[in-house]
């Protein structure tokens, strides 16, 4: 079993940055692939981006590719999402989740899913 809690989120104008965190519970949390997805008001929930178990190998959707940044530290049982260049379309509640295995970019994938944190990109 593994509890993942997202922290970081707030209110951001148009251009700043924000520093997402995802803790992990228990200590398996190197065996996962990790993973963030987002979910605006009226929309579907999508991926933002994801990360090995290693935390050698990522892939984002073209949404974010060359804005956001995904990482983790295996020794904090934590992963994190810096966001630059932040846009109003990327206001959504942000959910990281885990799962064993590769990477996927599917949500139905990923069995282990935090609370959400907010963020809202004002302009």
């Amino acid at each position: 079993q593994v509890q993942l809690v997202e922290s970081g989120g707030g209110l951001v104008q148009a251009g700043g940055s924000l520093r997402l965190s995802c803790a992990a519970s228990g200590r398996t949390f190197r065996s996962y692939a990790m993973a963030w997805f987002r979910q605006a008001p009226g929309k579907e929930r999508e991926f933002v981006a994801a990360i090995n178990s290693s935390g050698g190998t990522t892939y984002y959707s073209e949404a974010v590719k060359g804005r956001f940044t995904i990482s983790r530290d295996n020794a904090k049982n934590t992963v994190y999402l810096q966001m630059n260049s932040l846009k109003p379309e990327d206001t959504a509640v942000y959910y990281c989740a885990a799962k064993m295995g590769f990477i996927t970019t599917a949500q139905d994938d990923y069995i282990y899913w935090g609370q959400g944190t907010q963020v809202t990109v004002s302009s």
